[in-house]
């Protein structure tokens, strides 16, 4: 169904994750790792990786350089931090240097599963006393959306239409249902949306989206344009 790698170096845990994976999605192939040279080469030796799930105190970590080491390599693949860590900036920057979730080691198992379910289906999870107002502006990070008028004249119909869905909290499978296309073309206009706004994760754009008014950009002229201009694949 899925391959997880699990990246901690207690041998306690990636059983007890693996347990809690294999009860929320059977037939997952789990891959293990020690450390963030393992975890690197068995994420280079693996391009069909839906997820990793990434202990930030493991060695050769150093903190979040390791996190950052990873995103930079395979920008590509969604990491989560699960980890006993709990304290909101750690939480926060983990966030904003890439990760697509935190799950906390003292989560129920249930709850993990739910948080794993969001991730996979394309969305971003947080603790729920990570998700306040207070919380959500830290989570924003260096970004500044001062800039996001100018740099939704650059998204293309359909990008707009995705950001939209994206905003409402809707996951990929979701948006790829509801506009009638594939799952793998979502991802790849996610990707494009968060590089012409210069977010560095989902969230960022989410949070930047609070104040659109989605229907005055599609209805613009310059949209039909640049729409007009792309070849159909």
């Amino acid at each position: 169904m899925y391959q997880v790698l699990v990246a901690d170096d207690h041998p306690l845990f990636r059983e007890a994750i693996a347990r809690v994976i294999d009860d929320g999605f059977p037939g997952t192939t789990l891959l293990e790792a020690s450390d963030l040279d393992s975890t690197l080469r068995l994420v280079a030796d693996n391009d069909d990786l839906d997820l990793v799930l990434l202990d930030i105190h493991m060695p050769g970590m150093q903190g979040l350089s390791g996190l950052v080491r990873l995103r930079n390599e395979f920008p590509t693949v969604p990491a989560v931090i699960v980890s006993a860590e709990e304290e909101k900036s750690v939480i926060l920057q983990c966030i904003t240097y890439g990760a697509v979730g935190f799950i906390t080691k003292s989560s129920p198992r249930k709850q993990m599963i739910q948080a794993l379910r969001q991730i996979l289906d394309g969305s971003v999870y947080l603790p729920s006393h990570i998700i306040r107002a207070e919380g959500a502006g830290a989570a924003m990070g260096r970004y500044d959306p001062s800039f996001l008028p100018a740099l939704l004249e650059t998204l293309t119909r359909k990008q707009l239409q995705v950001f939209e869905r994206m905003a409402q909290g809707e996951s990929n499978k979701v948006i790829a249902y509801k506009l009638n296309i594939a799952e793998s073309t979502v991802k790849a206009h996610v990707s494009a949306i968060l590089r012409k706004l210069g977010a560095t994760n989902r969230v960022q754009a989410i949070l930047s989206a609070s104040d659109i008014d989605f229907s005055a950009y599609l209805k613009a002229p310059s949209v039909m344009a640049r729409d007009s201009a792309v070849s159909p694949r």
